[in-house]
């Protein structure tokens, strides 16, 4: 923890473990036999981490762990006191959280996530399933209703969340008629972002000893309806934010074009969307610039700057 951080993505955003290990024990995972309990870094070191990556030019910290949402309940602390203080460190911009346990969201967090400017509107939040029989056998704690109410939760507390998912299908024993529930829960719910992954037997986990293992082609094609259907639905939410104006955070440029490549906070680095800018001033990676959208197509959106630097 003390070992001075190099910095491999390109300086302007960073990633920061706040915890070791998993108490889950969901039966695909092979992460808490290798890694052991849940560990939480202490609050004070994590912000000394924090303090020093932004003093070296970073401007969006992001949280990571196996759980990010449980982090602090082996040391008597919480996810919600941390982002508390790590939005006092200034120059300090944006706060995201990755891999949340939507079992772990508490109305404490709810809260903190929507009154704390720094800390992005956005919540990657796995699911993994939504039947209630797969998730069981998953050994998952939520449940559809759970996920249904929770996720209608965030929305109505936090103005304009953008929620991000994963989804795992061809688990053993899914049915035609569990891959029918998740179906219909994508359209009912439609994420604003959205990973699929084929099942896959891990040595050693529980899900690799159950019965009625799915043919690979048929965990192919799940993946490729569910894909398909998002596709769709990212066209339809990404459409609706033409006209709209958003914080956008520089990442690149296109070679030879006046075209600059950023993020909105609805927006993690690498797995979610970008932001096209039509701009022929100057603009170096880590700047924040205002957006307004002129274009989308069915995952990134296109805009031209309404002023060069926000605060």
């Amino acid at each position: 923890e003390n070992m001075p951080r190099i910095l491999t993505t390109g300086g302007y955003f960073a990633y920061i473990k706040i915890a070791e290990g998993c108490d889950s024990h969901c039966s695909y995972c092979i992460i808490p036999k290798l890694r052991g309990k849940y560990r939480s870094r202490p609050r004070q070191s994590i912000i000394a981490e924090a303090t020093k990556l932004v003093e070296d030019g970073v401007t969006e910290i992001i949280l990571v762990a196996q759980n990010t949402t449980f982090y602090g309940s082996d040391i008597g602390d919480s996810l919600a006191n941390l982002l508390r203080d790590l939005s006092s460190i200034d120059g300090l911009e944006w706060i995201r959280i990755l891999y949340c346990y939507p079992e772990h969201i508490t109305d404490e967090l709810i809260e903190e996530i929507k009154t704390n400017p720094k800390v992005c509107n956005y919540l990657d939040m796995p699911i993994q399933h939504s039947c209630d029989k797969i998730l069981k056998l998953m050994n998952r704690k939520s449940s559809n209703k759970f996920l249904r109410d929770l996720i209608a939760k965030l929305r109505a507390n936090i103005p304009h969340i953008m929620i991000r998912s994963t989804l795992i299908v061809g688990f053993p024993g899914e049915t035609e008629e569990d891959f029918q529930d998740l179906i219909q829960f994508i359209n009912d719910i439609k994420f604003d972002r959205l990973g699929v992954f084929t099942y896959s037997n891990e040595e050693g986990t529980p899900s690799a000893k159950l019965p009625n293992q799915i043919p690979q082609h048929i965990k192919e094609s799940r993946k490729d309806v569910i894909m398909k259907i998002q596709q769709e639905i990212s066209k339809e939410l990404c459409a609706q934010k033409i006209g709209q104006v958003f914080r956008v955070i520089i990442e690149g440029k296109l070679e030879q074009e006046d075209v600059y490549i950023g993020r909105t906070y609805g927006d993690a680095p690498v797995v979610d969307s970008k932001v096209f800018v039509e701009y022929d001033g100057d603009l170096i990676c880590g700047d924040f610039i205002s957006v307004k959208i002129i274009q989308a197509d069915e995952y990134d959106l296109i805009g031209k700057v309404i002023y060069e630097y926000c605060e």
